[in-house]
């Protein structure tokens, strides 16, 4: 099993658009953050992709710790 590795200990505030399709990282190997880029291949870590309901800003995780994927739920907060 592969390691997520952390991004950053902070969540990505991004503007997202209604109906537009995003893949998150969610491995932390990306070099495109919070979005994937394909360097979870050969990992068994897998993108959360999803659809914006709406165009606002939200909050992607950046730790890659949180239980909500792909937005952020202060779970960088208990890491060391």
């Amino acid at each position: 099993m592969s390691q997520v590795q952390i991004a950053q200990k902070e969540p990505y505030a991004v503007t997202i658009e209604a109906g537009k399709k995003y893949a998150w990282c969610a491995c932390g190997r990306s070099a495109k953050q919070p979005y994937c880029d394909g360097a979870h291949k050969g990992t068994n870590i897998l993108p959360v992709l999803f659809e914006a309901e709406s165009s606002e800003t939200v909050y992607l995780c950046g730790c890659k710790h949180t239980k909500g994927h792909p937005f952020c739920d202060g779970s960088h907060n208990q890491l060391p």
